[in-house]
């Protein structure tokens, strides 16, 4: 399964990471930036370190499962 993850700083300088599963491929740097935008202008996560204050970094993340049949 892959997801989205989108990094951001928050006002301590750490940083908070959400996850959004099955993003809609391909993905598409710029709106993933314009949202990441959004998100920081409109205020809307806070987190333990206080509000969102810049971001960070995106990426793509894909976990592989792998069954092992055992003898």
């Amino acid at each position: 399964m892959k997801r989205l993850e989108l990094k951001f700083l928050n006002e301590d300088g750490k940083t908070v990471t959400f996850s959004i599963d099955q993003p809609k491929e391909p993905v598409d740097p710029a709106a993933v930036s314009t949202a990441m935008d959004e998100i920081i202008a409109q205020n809307v996560f806070t987190s333990g370190g206080g509000d969102l204050v810049e971001k960070h970094s995106a990426r793509v993340v894909e976990n592989i499962v792998e069954e092992i049949e055992l003898p």
